[in-house]
């Protein structure tokens, strides 16, 4: 079975090939400005495939509200033109093949819970960081995804007045206003917001600490909730040596004055990486074509 793979994400389109039990020939092209160059490009990636393997499926990692039974993507994301309309059955169309979608912070929880860092546990969490936060909610071993798809939603958790998680502590959105409240606008990215941390500047590791003050009371917050047996951080930000020793500091400080004693709280990093949504990718298109 050779299932081609990919990770529509806001700035590029990550690509792949599973092929017995493995992924290979990953790679990438920038995200398309329209829904028509978007299927040009996965048809082109999709046809090259063909040229060498016998393809049964395509399988795709989407940002929003996914309804992978009805086969269309609800809700907004930075990709605003694959939202409310038959998207499955329109790239079956395109591919001549079955075609499965999922959320891609579900897509990582898949990979995790399948073969990574939650393959020995029934239930866990998931916060995946990057542009926003994005999360996912696994009990006995089952994405919960709720009535209306927002379960797992953690990013929209209202943590200090009106400000939500994802604004609060998504890299990106913290170097940003960084950029603009200390470096006369500048545009920052999260890598160089750190960068300046780890020369030393003073302010910046100040808001950094700030942004994992925030990531640890949401954890505490999911660990009253739902007592999982693992927190799994994923994104950009998990590649950090010294994320997992702050984090777990500061929600042990937390767990203590909220007096949640007996209360364990596992954190760890996930296992895959930038190819989490491709390998969940996969997991979700065997899971849906076995039934």
């Amino acid at each position: 079975m050779a299932i081609v793979v990919f990770d529509v994400g806001g700035t590029a389109v990550k690509y792949g090939l599973w092929k017995d039990d493995d992924l290979s020939h990953t790679d990438s092209f920038p995200r398309p400005d329209t829904w028509q160059e978007m299927k040009n490009h996965l048809e082109v990636v999709v046809d090259s495939f063909k040229e060498q393997e016998e393809i049964t499926g395509v399988a795709l990692s989407v940002p929003g509200a996914v309804d992978s039974a009805a086969g269309v993507i609800g809700g907004t994301s930075a990709v605003p033109y694959i939202h409310g309309f038959p998207i499955v059955s329109q790239l079956e169309e395109v591919f001549h093949l079955p075609v499965t979608i999922e959320n891609d912070a579900n897509c990582a929880a898949l990979a995790e819970v399948w073969r990574g860092a939650a393959k020995d546990v029934a239930n866990s969490l998931f916060l995946i960081i990057g542009s926003g936060i994005g999360g996912a909610l696994v009990l006995n071993k089952e994405l919960v995804k709720g009535p209306q798809l927002f379960g797992g939603e953690f990013g929209y958790m209202l943590m200090e007045g009106n400000q939500t998680l994802s604004r609060l502590a998504s890299p990106v959105v913290v170097a940003r206003k960084f950029g603009r409240d200390h470096l006369d606008g500048q545009k920052l990215s999260g890598k160089e917001l750190f960068d300046l941390a780890d020369a030393g500047n003073q302010e910046a590791s100040a808001v950094i600490d700030k942004m994992y003050d925030y990531l640890a009371r949401a954890i505490v917050n999911l660990a009253v909730s739902f007592n999982p047996d693992k927190v799994l951080i994923g994104g950009g930000i998990s590649s950090r040596e010294d994320l997992l020793p702050i984090v777990r500091t500061k929600v042990e400080r937390l767990r203590e004055q909220v007096m949640a004693k007996g209360l364990v709280i596992e954190i760890e990093t996930c296992q895959f990486n930038n190819q989490a949504n491709l390998i969940g990718a996969v997991a979700n298109f065997m899971s849906l074509k076995q039934k």
